[in-house]
């Protein structure tokens, strides 16, 4: 039976607005001054990347390719670009680039360079075949880690492993992570391996036992208990990492924070957080945002997850399979992260 003609290099894509996902035939772009090629080999599927696809007017116009955790290897190096050579390992995650002289970029804090650049939102993103990207936004990719290990380390990984080490929490503190999915599980994991006294939030029984073997301490069912309360009753947390995506249970979970405690928020639905202030000033308590890691943070949290076992718990599906994938990552089916593979 003859085999079904696949395109050299595909992607999933948006043509217009309200249209679906489908997978088409792509042009490489090759890379120009600065820029390096990537051959995709897996791309994670992260809650965003369905705002991404779901745009009915995207900055730059249709169409959309979503995905910002990226591995793979080099396929091409474009001018001036120094340190990476084809065939090598590497990845990009959501931070794609930035100016390179604005005030933020010139202290190191690339993340919060205004004209910061995401796959999928400021050029096309990884579910594809092929991605060309700004050489200074690359990520190493060790060898201990398979490429769909190493793509959830892009936008999951590092921002669960920086919102946790610049936190305020020392080896062992009591640190809760609410939200057992995507985000929280790789959280869930990092803080036990850093030695910090964890507790789990989720909503559900069934969420105990996955929670425990990710190292968590403790779980709490919010659905059927006061979490703050319960924190309270153990002593207060030092800090609590919100990586659901609803803001609705954060202003009770404030007061399940010690004195000088801090609630850092990663996940979230816009909607405002009504929080009595007394809450905070009474006991100097502190609530943040947080949003990603420069490349060289990512591989720090690569090379900390190999050296204390911390993995991210995929379920992968072929890149031809990316509309149902992203169904299963927004129902919560995915138990923890999807991941497209291209098979090239």
């Amino acid at each position: 039976m003859p085999q079904k003609y696949r395109p050299a290099h595909r992607a999933a894509q948006v043509t217009e607005s309200g249209g679906p996902l489908r997978v088409v035939a792509v042009k490489p772009r090759e890379p120009g001054p600065g820029e390096v090629r990537l051959q995709v080999k897996a791309s994670g599927v992260c809650g965003a990347d369905a705002g991404t696809a779901a745009n009915p007017s995207p900055a730059h116009g249709f169409p959309i390719t979503p995905g910002h955790e990226v591995a793979g290897v080099v396929a091409a190096v474009g001018e001036g670009v120094a340190g990476w050579a084809i065939g090598e390992r590497a990845g990009v995650g959501w931070f794609g680039g930035s100016c390179g002289h604005c005030p933020a970029c010139r202290s190191g804090d690339v993340v919060h360079c205004a004209e910061r650049r995401v796959p999928g939102l400021g050029y096309p993103g990884g579910w594809s075949t092929t991605l060309t990207v700004p050489a200074a936004a690359l990520v190493r990719v060790p060898d201990g880690l398979s490429f769909e290990e190493a793509a959830p380390f892009g936008c999951a990984g590092v921002t669960t492993f920086n919102a946790l080490r610049q936190g305020g929490a020392e080896p062992g503190d009591r640190v809760a992570v609410l939200g057992i999915g995507g985000l929280g599980h790789l959280a869930v994991q990092f803080a036990a391996a850093m030695g910090f006294e964890t507790v789990a939030i989720g909503r559900g029984e069934d969420k105990r036992q996955a929670s425990l073997r990710l190292g968590a301490h403790h779980y709490v069912d919010g659905a059927a208990e006061d979490a703050g309360r319960t924190l309270r009753a153990m002593g207060g947390a030092r800090l609590i990492l919100s990586t659901a995506s609803g803001s609705e249970p954060l202003a009770a979970l404030v007061d399940g924070l010690t004195p000088h405690g801090r609630l850092t928020v990663v996940g979230f639905d816009g909607t405002p957080l009504q929080l009595p202030l007394d809450k905070l000033v009474m006991h100097a308590r502190h609530v943040t945002g947080h949003v990603t890691g420069g490349p060289l943070d990512t591989e720090r949290a690569m090379r900390f997850a190999l050296a204390t076992g911390v993995r991210p718990r995929v379920r992968t599906a072929p890149l031809e399979e990316a509309a149902a994938a992203l169904k299963a990552q927004r129902s919560g089916q995915a138990r923890f992260r999807m991941v497209l593979t291209t098979g090239d």
